[in-house]
């Protein structure tokens, strides 16, 4: 029982952690390496093919500004409605259940000011950023 209680606390707090970002650097090293054969190989191969376009060809997909405020507003709405009804919820909680207790319902107000603070920051930014890219005339 006591290995128990000892094993699975180091397995989710240590292990697990360390094998997901094991994992991801595995991947991200192994997607530049396969990118990086096939470079070689063209270079290789002696045909005139033009391994700036084939580089550029293999680049990461870039998004674009406005695809990036696109995602802004979306996670500002998303962040922003899950506070709003955790923090509902944790007042109805307490109006018309039997928790009559703050510390009953500390975590759902705590984590749905938490998630409110994130959303209204995202739709800050994303608010000051399209208002700087309209006056710069980036639309689109």
């Amino acid at each position: 029982m006591i290995l128990h209680t000892v094993l699975v606390p180091i397995f989710i707090c240590v292990v697990l952690p360390v094998s997901i970002v094991w994992i991801i650097c595995y991947t991200i090293m192994n997607n530049d390496n396969k990118r990086a054969q096939i470079i070689i190989k063209a270079i290789e191969s002696g045909n005139d093919i033009d391994t700036e376009h084939l580089t550029e060809a293999l680049r990461k997909p870039q998004k674009s500004p406005w695809e990036i405020l696109n995602l802004r507003l979306l996670r500002g709405c998303i962040f922003s409605l899950i506070g709003v009804g955790l923090i509902v919820s944790a007042l109805w909680i307490l109006s018309y259940a039997k928790a009559h207790d703050v510390e009953d319902v500390f975590g759902l107000i705590f984590f749905g000011f938490l998630s409110l603070a994130i959303g209204l920051s995202y739709l800050i930014v994303y608010f000051v950023t399209r208002k700087k890219n309209d006056i710069n005339g980036d639309k689109k």
